[in-house]
C-alpha cells in the first residue's frame, strides 16, 4: 500500500499542522511516513506546500511525483488548483472553500470555485464556518483534517488519538475545540458523500 498527499495554502494556514497531524497518526498506525515542506515568504502569506508519502513499505522519495497524489488537501481554493498536475487521475481534492486574497489579480473567487466544482474529484469545505461552530476560527486545520479522514488509509482512532495529544497539554477548552473542529470535518463529507 502506498498513499501521496498534497497539502498546500498559504503561510499561517496550519498546512505543516495538517502534515503533522497525518504524519504522525500513520506512523502510529504501523505506517512508513516520508515528508517534505516548501515555504515561499510563508510568513507574509505566500505558498507553503507539504508532501507527504505514506506506505507499508520502504519509501525512497519524500516527493509527491506528478499525476501521483491520491488526495490533495488545500486550505484555500486556488492553492488546489495550482497543484492539481499532481494528482493521480483516481485521486480527490479536497478544499477550503475560503480564499485567502492575498495578491493583486487574484482570479475571481466564484470562477475559482466553479473550476473546483468542475472537477469529479473535489469537494469544497466550508472549513471557516465550521471551525468557528467548534469554537475558534484558528481550528480551520483540524476540521480539514477530519474531512481527510475518510479518505485516509489511517483508522480515525489513530488521528482521534493523535489530535488529543497534541492538544490536551494547551487545555480542556483547546482541546474541546480542535476535536470538535475535527468532527464536524469528518461530518461534512459524510453529508456531502450522501
Amino acid at each position: 500500500m502506498k498513499y501521496d498527499i498534497i497539502v498546500a495554502g498559504v503561510g499561517g494556514q496550519g498546512v505543516l499542522s495538517i502534515s503533522a497531524v497525518i504524519a504522525a497518526s500513520a506512523m502510529n498506525a504501523g505506517l512508513r511516513v516520508k515528508q517534505s515542506e516548501e515555504h515561499g515568504m510563508a510568513q507574509r502569506g505566500g505558498a507553503v506546500v507539504s508532501h507527504l508519502r505514506l506506505s507499508d513499505s520502504p519509501i525512497h522519495s519524500d516527493l509527491v511525483p506528478q499525476a501521483g497524489a491520491d488526495l490533495i488537501i488545500s486550505m484555500e481554493p486556488l492553492e488546489s488548483l495550482r497543484y492539481l498536475n499532481y494528482l493521480s487521475p483516481a485521486g480527490k481534492v479536497l478544499t477550503a472553500g475560503d480564499p485567502v486574497v492575498n495578491f493583486p489579480g487574484y482570479p475571481d473567487v466564484e470562477k475559482t470555485i466553479d473550476a473546483l466544482n468542475s472537477l469529479p474529484s473535489a469537494t469544497v469545505i466550508e472549513a471557516a464556518k465550521l471551525s468557528r461552530e467548534a469554537g475558534s476560527g484558528r481550528a480551520t486545520n483540524m476540521v480539514m483534517v477530519g474531512a481527510a479522514t475518510p479518505s485516509l488509509p489511517i483508522e480515525a482512532q489513530f488521528i482521534e488519538e493523535h489530535i488529543r495529544e497534541a492538544f490536551e497539554r494547551k487545555g480542556p477548552r483547546m482541546l474541546e475545540i480542535n476535536l470538535n473542529a475535527y468532527r464536524l470535518g469528518v461530518e461534512a463529507v459524510s453529508c456531502s458523500a450522501v
